[in-house]
């Protein structure tokens, strides 16, 4: 069974009480379990991971190269940043989306570049937290459609 990965960085466990006229109302929580439900719709196992530590990214995506075959990331602020992350998913060999809730172009200059999207199979943001679901469909629609090649 193909298994769905989510990942969420830093500050992102306060979705639906940070900034909610940028970020919205809908909590982490909500979005877990929307992705969850879609996972399993199609067959998929699915996992949510959370942290606001870079190294613990790097630990699960270390533990999960072997079993994960497609992951949404939502890295937050280590797009810009997070250099050692970055090199965790330069050779990550699962396909993967970087989401961001907001749209980063239309912020504060210093959110204009993400560190990370070069690596990304896709990027989707300023769409809210309907991204999220966009970039899992995405992934297990293409996985699918390659295994049934």
């Amino acid at each position: 069974m193909p298994t769905l990965l989510l990942v969420n960085g830093p500050n992102l466990s306060r979705l639906g009480t940070r900034k909610p006229e940028i970020y919205g109302t809908t909590t982490l929580a909500d979005i877990t379990g929307q992705l969850q439900a879609l996972a399993h719709a199609r067959d998929w196992a699915f996992t949510a991971f959370q942290s606001n530590h870079e190294g613990a990214i790097i630990d699960l995506l270390e533990r999960s190269r072997a079993s994960v075959s497609a992951m949404v990331i939502n890295p937050g602020a280590l797009m810009m940043n997070g250099w050692a992350l970055r090199d965790a998913l330069e050779d990550f060999p699962a396909p993967w989306i970087e989401v961001h809730i907001s749209n980063i172009w239309a912020r504060e200059g210093f959110r204009h570049e993400s560190i990370l999207s070069p690596l990304a199979a896709g990027v989707i943001a300023g769409l809210g937290t309907r991204c999220y679901a966009m970039a899992a469909t995405e992934l297990m629609e293409q996985h699918d459609a390659r295994r049934s090649l």
